[in-house]
Formats: structure tokens, sequence, C-alpha cells
């Protein structure tokens, strides 16, 4: 377990995936109905576990859940590559009750401190969700520089960069 500032961070186990699968669920579905008038959607999987299963419990994955306060908010997905530095946000979600508070920024800041010989990291979103390319560009620092079959609103996506300068 780690601490930073009011956040805990967990390695994410099995037992964990019954507790996150509704957060999961809430927060891909709040970005569905801001962005496409949308009651509910998200990614394969989003919505029964399957997805936190296949990529947070991946051999290949660190995967954390997160506490605020001794209750769960939310997990972070992240691929590092110790021999290229080069590193992949695979998916980050909080529970929308505690979105806007910054606590996304603090969760990145916690990825960055805990990965300081990143030179590079990458990630990639939905090209309709405008809120994900705000949090990306103007708080984390990734910039543009892809972007994937732009006029479908359903398959369209950003793909993002940050390097990291020393």
């Amino acid at each position: 377990m780690k601490r930073f500032n009011e956040l805990t961070f967990e390695i994410l186990e099995e037992k964990d995936i019954e507790i996150l699968t509704p957060i999961m669920k809430r927060a891909f579905d709040e970005d569905t109905k801001i962005h496409l008038n949308e009651l509910e959607g998200g990614p394969e999987g989003y919505d029964n576990g399957e997805l936190l299963k296949k990529f947070g419990l991946h051999k290949d994955s660190t995967a954390y859940k997160i506490s605020l306060n001794n209750e769960v908010i939310g997990c972070i997905i992240l691929w590092i590559n110790n021999e290229t530095h080069q590193n992949f946000l695979g998916n980050i979600f909080i529970d929308p009750k505690v979105q806007n508070k910054g606590i996304g920024q603090e969760i990145w800041k916690f990825v960055e401190s805990q990965y300081p010989d990143t030179i590079i990291w990458r990630t990639e979103t939905p090209g309709f969700s405008t809120r994900n390319h705000n949090f990306y560009v103007n708080k984390c620092g990734f910039h543009v520089v892809k972007i994937e079959n732009p006029m479908n609103k359903y398959d369209s996506k950003y793909i993002l960069e940050k390097e990291i300068r020393r």
C-alpha cells in the first residue's frame, strides 16, 4: 500500500474487481451521458468486470485500486516498460461523485512520482470525450499526436503523449 496526500494506492487484486466494476460502469456511463447523450456505454467488458480482469490483472500491467478516506473511488492501469522507459496509461477512472475535485491530477502526480525514469508516457481516449482531452492536455501535460477516425463519433480516438524533460 502506498499513500500520496489523501489517496491510498493498492495493487489491484482479483477480489477488488467486484467493488471496482460498478464504479467503472458509473464513470464510463457518466462520460457517455455527457458527450453522447446516451444512458450508458463504454468499451467491451466495462460493465461486467471483464475489462478489469483482462487488463488490470494482466501479468504485464501494473494496476492500482485507489481509495480516498478509506473508500474505494477508482483504479488506474499502467503498462511499464523498464527497458525503454516508454510507458502507457491504459485506463484511469474515478467515481463520478468525486470527479472535478482535482483527484485525477493527484493520481497522475502519484504515477509520475512512482516512475521517475519514464521518458515518454502514451495514452489514448475516445474522440468524443472532450472532458478527457481537457484532463490529459491541460491538467497532465499530454499533447495530441494523432486523431484516428475523426469523423466517426463512436470510433474516433485521440492518441496522446507526454515527453518527460529532465
